[in-house]
């Protein structure tokens, strides 16, 4: 039987003896008073103890009771009890996390809501200079590095921010801001120290090794154009020589140029001046349209808006894209250009109805030397660095390129800048 069923058959019982008691007695009412009375000031007293012990933090045993206030102290002692558990439980959760985190190389900072510390880890008082008694202080006024602020308001952690250690100039951090829990942000900081000096490295390297090659190969194609004009034709095996030296000196060429472009945009300081995108544009194919004697460019200028930046990178980015679009489709098909602005945005679409790309390709083929490979009639030659140049451009230009393309059914690449790259005057 329940408990609350005994509960009510012992009050009818105790209703039904009232009420036989009262007619004998012909006291009904006084007796049924004094039940419910009596029952009003039993509660009350269980009531009061039940608060008491609850006062004390419910750590005791509850005291001896019976009825249904019996189950009730079983029930929250039961409820206590395992939240005592989970609780220690999560406590040793909460330690194994902070000693893992301690014995990490990187630095590791909790943050909350107000992008105040909750919690840092050894490496953040070594590499950030925090302490622990900065505990609830503001993470900017301890980091005061523009760019880092800047990227904490943003909110936008998809990469992260590179920027000096507050202790040391020369130690380089990789700044990465993770959202997790309830308004709170796991911050990360990893030195780069080595790999930034490698990739500088990398950069003078072929920057050097590419302004080296210009005067030999500058030489090289001298002798060959001097030998060009005093072959007489008397031996096809000299004139074939000569010409696929030549090609072979174009394409050596080409990539030396190519590879210098990339130096520059990784090295050279942004500039900013007015562009006039439909003027560069209706360049751009002029240019490429008299190169082919073949009308294939169809260019829409739906706008007539202008960019801040450098023309130099972005007539050498939409050269490219079109030079791709032309070289990659039949020569009986059109290249589609279009120039557009939406709400939020400035695109620039290059549209062909070439091969297309296969999916597993279209995350690769920025990639510097990255060219697929697929059969053709044809042999379509290039350095594969016009893309890494077209991404390099746009990244400089605070935009995104973006690919869409199926395979055997053409590609649209698409250059997209925000807004803030708007000319406001002419």
């Amino acid at each position: 039987m329940g408990i609350w069923k005994r509960e009510l058959i012992i009050f009818l019982l105790l209703f039904s003896v009232v009420c036989l008691i009262g007619l004998l007695t012909d006291k009904f009412t006084q007796l049924l008073l004094a039940l419910m009375l009596f029952s009003l000031l039993r509660h009350l007293y269980q009531i009061n103890r039940f608060e008491k012990w609850l006062r004390t933090g419910g750590q005791s045993s509850y005291p001896k009771t019976t009825g249904v206030w019996e189950e009730i102290y079983y029930h929250v002692y039961r409820i206590k009890k395992n939240n005592k558990r989970r609780k220690k439980k999560l406590g040793k959760m909460v330690d194994q996390f902070r000693q893992s985190t301690e014995a990490l190389p990187d630095a590791a900072v909790v943050l909350n809501a107000n992008d105040e510390i909750e919690w840092a880890n050894k490496a953040a008082l070594d590499v950030l200079g925090l302490k622990r008694s900065d505990k609830g202080q503001r993470i900017p006024n301890l980091i005061r590095f523009p760019e880092f602020i800047q990227y904490l308001k943003s909110k936008q952690y998809d990469e992260p921010v590179i920027l000096p250690s507050p202790l040391n100039n020369e130690i380089m951090l990789a700044v990465r801001i993770t959202n997790y829990g309830a308004g709170l942000r796991l911050l990360l900081a990893q030195d780069v120290t080595q790999l930034k000096q490698m990739e500088r490295m990398r950069k003078d390297f072929v920057a050097n090794v590419s302004h080296e090659l210009r005067t030999p190969l500058t030489v090289i194609k001298g002798y060959l154009e001097t030998l060009e004009d005093m072959d007489d034709g008397m031996s096809p095996l000299l004139t074939t020589s000569v010409k696929n030296m030549q090609g072979q000196a174009e394409r050596m060429q080409h990539l030396i140029e190519d590879l210098l472009l990339l130096a520059h945009l990784e090295t050279k300081s942004k500039k900013h001046e007015i562009i006039n995108i439909p003027e560069l544009l209706t360049q751009i194919c002029h240019e490429n349209e008299a190169a082919l004697e073949i009308g294939r460019i169809e260019l829409t200028l739906d706008s007539d808006a202008m960019l801040i930046g450098e023309e130099h990178e972005l007539r050498s980015a939409f050269t490219n894209l079109l030079g791709n679009a032309l070289k990659y489709s039949p020569d009986d098909t059109p290249v589609k250009i279009r120039w557009y602005q939406t709400e939020n945005r400035l695109l620039l679409d290059v549209i062909d109805e070439g091969e297309g790309i296969a999916t597993t390709d279209v995350a690769r083929i920025t990639e510097r030397f990255y060219r697929v490979e697929t059969k053709r009639v044809k042999k379509i030659n290039g350095t594969g660095l016009g893309l890494a140049i077209v991404k390099h451009v746009l990244m400089r230009h605070d935009a995104q390129l973006i690919i869409r393309s199926e395979w055997s059914k053409g590609s649209c690449f698409q250059c997209a800048f925000p807004l803030k790259r708007l000319a406001t005057k002419y």
